[in-house]
């Protein structure tokens, strides 16, 4: 049986793939873990635990995701998403493991109207995303045989994020103010999960660098929207520009990717981001009933 290891698997998307984990018990053992039982900035405890479990593939669902924070916290932020993701990609290609690191759509600085490739020039306008761009550096750098996925917007029925911080405001406010010119593409976490394990188990593995997310492009006002729709509030949005609403860290202003590539190899189709965001609200809508 082969084993695969899931690195921070308290978050969304450790959380989505412990979900579908039981789909797949006959032929893999997951090994979930969190930053108590595997710091990956340590890179001795890195060595042993890859020395004594022996994973066959490690997704690397772990990350210093507190965009606004980390320009703050700059060196905490490079250590979990660079020191760690090296320390990963270094036991891996001792071990044969196979690395399926998650990165994001912020090692884009959004300048452009133009859909990104996985081939574009990477200029990340923020601490997090100039991080999250160094971990790929690394781990590329280390070993080429690893697959690293860049997906933006993550929203799931687990943990903080926009669809949740959206609902509970929904339920507080009767007016809300959302960014309308930042363009993006939502990401349902399960869907993610899916897809990486669509790809463990092709036969075929094709290395370097993949764009999963939901799609069309949307704007964090009209995601918003569809939130109320779906659940059914009367709540009034109104569209902010992204200098009515400054924050710590500068988003980039369309970081919208192409995912030609990862249909085209792995044959993997995303879905519309409302069907899959419809979705997740009747599972939190499900949630709440029991």
């Amino acid at each position: 049986m082969k084993k695969i290891l899931v690195i921070g698997s308290n978050g969304q998307l450790g959380n989505c793939i412990r979900k579908i984990a039981p789909d797949f018990g006959l032929d893999y053992e997951f090994i979930f873990t969190d930053s108590e039982t595997l710091d990956i900035t340590n890179q001795n405890q890195v060595n042993d635990f890859f020395a004594e479990n022996k994973p066959k593939y490690c997704i690397n669902a772990s990350a210093y995701t507190a965009v606004d924070l980390a320009e703050q916290e700059k060196d905490k932020a490079f250590a979990v998403n660079a020191g760690g993701v090296a320390h990963l990609a270094e036991a891996c290609k001792e071990h044969k493991t196979l690395l399926i690191h998650i990165s994001t759509d912020y090692v884009f600085d959004g300048d452009t109207n133009l859909d990104y490739s996985e081939d574009d020039f990477t200029n990340p306008v923020g601490v997090y995303g100039q991080s999250k761009r160094k971990g790929e550096e690394l781990a590329l750098e280390i070993s080429p045989k690893i697959i690293i996925i860049r997906t933006s917007w993550l929203y799931s029925e687990f943990n903080k994020n926009f669809v949740k911080t959206m609902l509970n405001l929904f339920s507080q406010k009767e007016e809300l103010g959302i960014v309308g010119d930042q363009f993006g593409q939502p990401t349902n976490a399960n869907d993610l999960a899916e897809a990486i394990m669509d790809i463990i188990e092709n036969p075929d593995k094709t290395f370097g660098i993949f764009h999963f997310s939901n799609y069309p492009e949307t704007t964090w006002f009209e995601f918003a929207k569809k939130i109320a729709e779906f659940s059914k509030s009367s709540i009034k949005l109104n569209a902010l520009t992204t200098e009515q609403y400054p924050t710590p860290a500068k988003r980039p202003k369309r970081s919208t990717m192409c995912l030609d590539k990862i249909e085209e190899i792995y044959h993997i189709e995303p879905k519309h981001w409302e069907n899959s965001l419809e979705e997740c609200i009747i599972t939190l809508q499900n949630n709440q009933k029991s």
